[in-house]
């Protein structure tokens, strides 16, 4: 298995302690964490927007990626949710065997 990182925004009002549950108990995600306070600038329907947003790293492996990406888009509050996936080049071994092991 191929470990990686996943990264989403939300806004700031939006209680991501539901979705993070639900990627951890569905076991497609080992850990989210939750960044709360990120300042966004992007362009969204012709317009400049300025938002502060919350960011979640979730730690999972690529052979995960479909059923997380299921779970996260039928959860997220955004009409066009952020989806990235970076690659990771280098990973502690205790640390990608608890990550094996929990995904």
């Amino acid at each position: 298995m191929t470990p990686v990182i996943v990264l989403t925004t939300v806004g700031t009002t939006f209680d991501v302690q539901p979705l993070a549950l639900q990627l951890v108990e569905q076991g497609v995600a080992a850990c989210v964490n939750v960044i709360p306070q990120i300042h966004s600038v992007y362009r969204w329907k012709g317009k400049i927007e300025n938002d502060s947003e919350q960011l979640l790293l979730i730690k999972t492996v690529e052979e995960r990626l479909p059923d997380l990406r299921a779970t996260l888009f039928a959860m997220h509050p955004y009409e066009v949710p952020e989806f990235v996936v970076i690659q990771i080049d280098d990973l502690s071994e205790a640390y990608r065997s608890w990550l094996l092991s929990a995904v």
